[in-house]
């Protein structure tokens, strides 16, 4: 067990969006503990897009660089394990990991991502962030004009099928039961010739991740070169729920304009905080998370 280390800050979650909070508060001079237990939600996409200066490159390799850059910052440390609880105290509060090493801090700042639930398709999870994807942004540009499905039902399936419409004349939606599109929506997809197949998918062919087809329940095969999937989620940790930081509906934690939960001290950004789910996004998230830890510092002190 690890003596007990005061920090200004601890982060939980060293990833695109920890690291960019990690390296606001070094470039402030905050003593800064990083919690990372190596497992981002992200580790088996193969390139990363739509993040201006890193476009297509590995996100692994974006995430180590980010990792040497702010470790060059003194009064910032690192720390592999899996933060398990949390506590507030008199001072702050402390994080214990799962091998009982316990950290003490004046502010929190939570940057641990989310884990997508996979649905009991075989091949689905093996093709996850590769083949079988989220977000157009992220991905779309790469299976422009290819054969495109999307597995989701009603407003987030008409969302995604407008969305994907630009960049591709070939989609289908498969909703994996009986279909719950509004007239006008149905409508609009006709005339858009987008066909919606209600039977469920039994199987994703796939090499290496690759997708090749989808077989459905009644036997029938249809050839996709990529699938967009909205598939659940919950949260990496509950850790953030267990000192008071509230949740939204769609079980993000909830944060202000500042990142700041409903907990005073404590903030959140990156995949946990919000849908717009992109390295981009989880930097900026972090950034401003970073600067505004700071801030609350500042006010304190002097």
């Amino acid at each position: 067990m690890k003596e007990r280390k005061n920090s200004d800050v601890i982060i939980v979650g060293g990833s695109y969006a920890g690291l960019s909070a990690a390296m606001s508060l070094g470039r402030s001079l905050r003593k800064v503990l990083i919690i990372d237990s190596g497992k981002p939600c992200n580790r088996q996409t193969l390139h990363s897009h739509n993040f201006i200066t890193q476009d297509g490159e590995k996100p692994g390799a974006i995430a180590a660089k980010a990792k040497a850059q702010v470790l060059q910052y003194s009064t910032v440390k690192f720390h592999d394990g899996l933060a398990v609880s949390g506590k507030k105290t008199e001072h702050g509060f402390t994080i214990t990991t799962q091998l009982g090493d316990t950290f003490s801090a004046k502010k929190l700042i939570f940057a641990t991502g989310i884990i997508d639930i996979m649905p009991q398709i075989a091949g689905f999870s093996e093709c996850w962030g590769i083949s079988v994807i989220h977000c157009p942004y992220c991905h779309g540009y790469e299976f422009r004009g290819q054969k495109t499905g999307v597995m989701a039902n009603g407003e987030r399936a008409f969302h995604l099928a407008s969305m994907v419409n630009n960049l591709t004349d070939d989609i289908t939606v498969l909703t994996l039961g009986k279909a719950a599109f509004s007239a006008e929506q149905a409508e609009k997809l006709r005339t858009y010739h987008i066909p919606v197949v209600e039977t469920e998918i039994a199987e994703v062919e796939h090499v290496n991740g690759h997708i090749n087809s989808v077989v459905l329940y009644d036997g029938n095969k249809m050839s996709f070169k990529a699938l967009y999937a909205a598939v659940p989620f919950k949260q990496h940790t509950d850790i953030p729920a267990s000192l008071g930081c509230k949740l939204t509906e769609q079980g993000y934690i909830e944060v202000d304009n500042f990142q700041k939960t409903a907990v005073t001290g404590v903030f959140a950004c990156g995949d946990n905080a919000g849908m717009m789910r992109s390295v981009a996004s989880a930097v900026a998230a972090g950034s401003l998370a970073g600067a505004m830890a700071n801030k609350e510092l500042t006010d304190e002190q002097f």
